[in-house]
């Protein structure tokens, strides 16, 4: 039976789901909104899984639909199924460049795509904290403890008992109780306030090699995958970061409709941005790396060679139709009539050549946000001393018995403001709303008193207008207006907010 039919364009951008900074963007565009679908289907036939497995194709197809429409379940920006093509195809990035599929069977393979795939499955756009503080049903269910992470690992293993989704129905008794296990120790170290216990272990496994366990070593490889945009391009990064700060944001005004306090990151009148993502690379994504590349330096045995993509016949040996055909949308085969699939060569005297392609990417986006950060410094004390000027003219006009300019109705938001100026909500509004419309390049932002009366701050910032396609990735940010005193504190929230994102727990990453 044949697989699924590939659009051109996916067939095109697939040439590159090797790189590191992949553009997973593009792939759901041209696909779309089935990045995941075709990500997994691609993966599996190149690492001839569903041949080995004998995974019935109808059955990975009903399966991947399910599991996309559980990641759009609740409409997130970030944990949706985007997000876990872009893990599971770094999971394979990894594999691949630096030897680590030398150090594992068929069967560990599987599990690892698997558990990349459903990672973050049926997301609810809120973090392990938000359900505890809020009691919710699933907090409830798993008694607190890594909540969202059980629900995704029960959730589609559950899926995966229906018959025709079953695409573990080949499998031994004894291969499935190995590639479940594994997989769950996997998800659930996405949890990320497991994170700095599951470092500080790895670290200290690296003086004794031989009892690091693939449990733990893979576990790894996904977390760092999970966390893992900071230390790709920067537009694909910067991308990343609006949608996480966007998702983090709508929990803040959940939050603030139940009258929680606000979680890390979640309010969008205090966060800032720059600052708040130089903390979490510095604390979380770098460390997290460097350990992931001491750990493969020490478990890939030496003379492993490399992996090559071999170009093989979509024929199968009994002279029938393979599972792993992939045909283009016109319902012919791929150009070469072949299937790509992952082989090996090796060398006795191969060293090991650990590719790290993550280094250059982080360090260079953790200068750009530096100086997004030392811009937003600038623009606070400018904002700061144009507030102090303002009040004082304010204020000399109504001792001299005037009214001072106010653009504002008794509400507190703008109403009939010049058009050069976009006003925020007041500071005693029942949510801070921002409103995503076209503004010209130049405009004034005022922020006024619990009276909604009085001018507190007038900060004059350049904005560009942005295009909301999914495909859309900005070359470089837009002007951040800070508004929290402390960047120290953002970064320390960072480390903490991220307890359950990345699950991208994230991404958290």
């Amino acid at each position: 039976m044949s697989g699924i039919t590939y659009p051109p364009q996916v067939i095109n951008l697939f040439k590159n789901v090797d790189d590191w900074s992949f553009n997973v963007f593009a792939l759901n565009d041209v696909s779309e909104n089935h990045a995941m679908k075709y990500m997994a289907y691609e993966l599996f036939t190149r690492y001839d899984l569903i041949t080995k497995f004998k995974i019935p194709v109808t059955s990975l197809n009903a399966l991947l639909d399910v599991m996309e429409t559980g990641y759009s379940k609740y409409k997130n920006p970030y944990h949706n199924l985007v997000h876990a093509a872009d893990v599971t195809q770094t999971v394979h990035h990894v594999i691949v460049h630096t030897g680590l599929m030398h150090w594992l069977t068929d069967l560990e393979i599987f599990a690892c795509l698997l558990a990349a795939l459903i990672h973050d499955y049926e997301h609810t756009g809120t973090t392990n904290n938000f359900h505890v503080n809020s009691r919710s049903d699933i907090a409830l269910l798993y008694n607190d403890r890594a909540v969202l992470e059980n629900h995704h690992i029960s959730g589609a293993f559950k899926v995966m008992l229906e018959e025709d989704k079953n695409i573990l129905v080949n499998l031994s008794a004894e291969e499935y109780r190995d590639f479940r296990s594994l997989v769950i120790d996997m998800v659930l170290a996405t949890d990320m306030s497991y994170h700095f216990h599951q470092i500080k272990q790895m670290k200290n496994l690296l003086s004794v090699p031989e009892n690091i366990d693939k449990p733990k070593a893979l576990s790894l490889v996904l977390h760092c995958a999970d966390i893992s945009h900071p230390a790709k391009d920067w537009p694909i990064h910067y991308k990343w970061t609006e949608l996480l700060m966007e998702e983090f944001f709508r929990q803040g005004d959940k939050e603030q409709e139940l009258g929680l306090p606000f979680s890390p990151l979640c309010d969008r009148s205090t966060t800032m941005v720059a600052e708040s993502q130089i903390g979490f690379i510095d604390f979380i994504v770098d460390p997290s790396f460097q350990v992931l590349g001491d750990m493969l330096t020490k478990i890939i045995p030496t003379g492993i060679g490399t992996r090559t993509i071999d170009e093989t016949s979509s024929i199968g040996e009994s002279g029938g139709e393979t599972h792993s055909e992939r045909k283009s949308s016109s319902g012919s085969f791929s150009s070469s009539g072949a299937t790509r699939r992952i082989g090996s060569s090796s060398s006795a005297d191969s060293p090991v050549n650990i590719t790290r392609s993550w280094v250059d990417p982080l360090q260079l986006n953790k200068h750009l946000w530096k100086e997004r950060a030392k811009k937003d410094a600038e623009a606070k004390a400018t904002g700061e001393a144009t507030n102090s000027e303002k009040a004082e003219s304010e204020s000399d006009q109504v001792n001299a018995g005037e009214q001072p300019t106010d653009c504002s109705s008794d509400s507190g938001v703008d109403s009939t403001c010049k058009e050069d100026t976009v006003p925020t909500a007041t500071n005693n509004s029942s949510a801070a709303i921002t409103e995503r419309r076209q503004v010209p390049h130049s405009v004034t932002v005022f922020t006024r008193s619990k009276s909604g009366s009085t001018v507190t701050s007038a900060l004059k910032v350049h904005l560009k207008p942005r295009s909301h396609s999914a495909s859309s990735i900005p070359t470089s940010p837009p002007a951040f207006v800070p508004s929290s005193p402390s960047s120290s504190a953002a970064a320390a929230a960072m480390v903490t907010v991220r307890e359950n994102h990345e699950g991208d727990s994230n991404d958290a990453s």
